[in-house]
C-alpha cells in the first residue's frame, strides 16, 4: 500500500501578477530537473495544502502548486472580477511559461480535473499526461445532483440547514437566492449562507467524516471562498452544456489514468464511466470504498501510484 511522501517545503514561492486585478500565489517543490507537474485543486477556490505536494515523488517530479483566482494564497481573496474558466486556463499558461516549462502532467480532482481537460483539449501539445481523480464533468446534471436531486436524498437533515437559508418561494431556485445574498449587503445572511453552503460541501465529500471545520477561517474569507464558488456555479462553470465531453476529441495521444471512488457523492462514479468512454485512450480505476476528497488509504495508494506509473509512461 502506497502511502504520502514525506513532507517536504517549497525551493521557490512566487506572486505572479497575471492582470490588472489578479495576483497568483504559486510554489515549486521537489527536483528542479525533473518531470514537470502541476496540481489543480478543486472548488473553485479552494486553495492548496501542504499535503498536495506529496502525492509526488520529490526525487523525480518538479511539482508546481498554484491557487486559482480568487483562492487561498492568490490576491485579492475572493475577487469574483475578471474570474472565469477561460481565465483560469490562461493562467496555467502562464505560469508555464514563467516557469520555462515545455511540456507538464496535469493532476487534478473535482474541480482540478475540470481544468485539467480544458486546458488539455486547448493547449494538448504542452501536455504530457492527465491524471483525474473524482471527475467533475460540470454538466447541469452534476450540479443538479449537488444542490437538490441526489445527495440531499442522503443527508437531508444537512441539506434542510442549508435550504433554511432562504424562504420556501425562493427554493425553487435555490442556488439563485442563495447567490443574491452572499452577494448582498446583509452580513449576517452572508455569513449564514457561507457557513452552510461551506458545511453542506463537506458533508457530502467527507460522510462520515464530517465534523468541524478544517481551518479555523476568519468569516469574511469564508464568504469570499463561498463567493468565488458561487459565482462559478451560477454562471454554469462558464462553460457550454457537455462541453467538456465534446472537447475531449481533442485529446489523444497522451496517457491517461481516471480514478473514482465508488462512493463520491459530490461527483458520483457515472461521471467517471462516461469520462472513460470520451477518452478510449484512458484507463479508468474505480476504487471500492473510497469517496471524494484525496484522502484515506485506498485512494492515496491509487494517487501515488498513478503518479509513479506516469514516470514511466509519459515522453518528455
Amino acid at each position: 500500500m502506497k502511502t504520502l511522501f514525506p513532507p517536504l517545503e517549497p525551493y521557490a514561492t512566487y506572486q505572479l501578477k497575471v492582470d490588472s486585478v489578479h495576483s497568483l500565489y504559486v510554489e515549486e517543490c521537489g527536483n528542479r530537473m525533473g518531470l514537470p507537474v502541476v496540481f489543480l485543486h478543486g472548488g473553485p477556490a479552494s486553495g492548496c495544502r501542504p499535503d498536495h505536494r506529496r502525492f509526488f515523488d520529490p526525487e523525480k517530479y518538479r511539482i508546481v502548486l498554484f491557487d486559482q483566482r480568487g483562492a487561498g494564497r492568490s490576491t485579492p481573496r475572493g475577487e469574483i472580477c475578471v474570474n472565469t474558466t477561460q481565465d483560469l486556463v490562461e493562467d496555467m499558461e502562464s505560469i508555464r511559461r514563467q516557469l520555462d516549462i515545455d511540456r507538464w502532467l496535469l493532476f487534478g480532482g473535482s474541480w482540478g480535473a475540470a481544468l485539467a481537460l480544458l486546458y488539455a483539449s486547448r493547449y494538448l501539445d504542452r501536455v504530457c499526461g492527465l491524471v483525474l481523480r473524482g471527475s467533475f464533468l460540470a454538466r447541469p446534471q452534476d450540479l443538479d445532483w449537488f444542490l437538490g436531486h441526489g445527495a440531499n436524498r442522503v443527508y437531508p437533515e444537512q441539506w434542510q440547514r442549508l435550504l433554511q437559508c432562504v424562504t420556501e418561494e425562493e427554493r425553487q431556485d435555490l442556488l439563485g437566492a442563495l447567490h443574491r445574498r452572499i452577494d448582498g449587503n446583509d452580513e449576517l445572511a452572508r455569513r449564514r449562507v457561507a457557513r452552510e453552503w461551506d458545511a453542506w460541501g463537506r458533508r457530502v465529500s467527507l460522510g462520515s467524516d464530517f465534523s468541524s471545520p478544517e481551518t479555523e477561517a476568519s468569516a469574511s474569507d469564508l464568504v469570499g471562498k463561498v463567493r468565488v464558488e458561487m459565482h462559478y456555479a451560477v454562471n454554469s462553470y462558464f462553460l457550454r452544456e457537455n462541453q467538456l465531453l465534446e472537447d475531449c476529441l481533442n485529446i489523444c495521444g497522451i496517457p491517461i489514468i481516471l480514478l473514482h471512488g465508488r462512493y463520491d457523492l459530490v461527483c458520483p462514479v457515472e461521471a467517471g464511466y462516461t469520462l472513460n468512454r470520451a477518452l478510449p485512450e484512458s484507463r479508468l480505476e474505480v476504487l471500492p470504498n473510497a469517496g471524494h476528497i484525496a484522502r484515506g488509504e485506498e485512494m492515496v495508494d491509487a494517487l501515488v501510484r498513478a503518479t509513479g506509473e506516469m514516470l514511466g509512461r509519459v515522453v518528455r
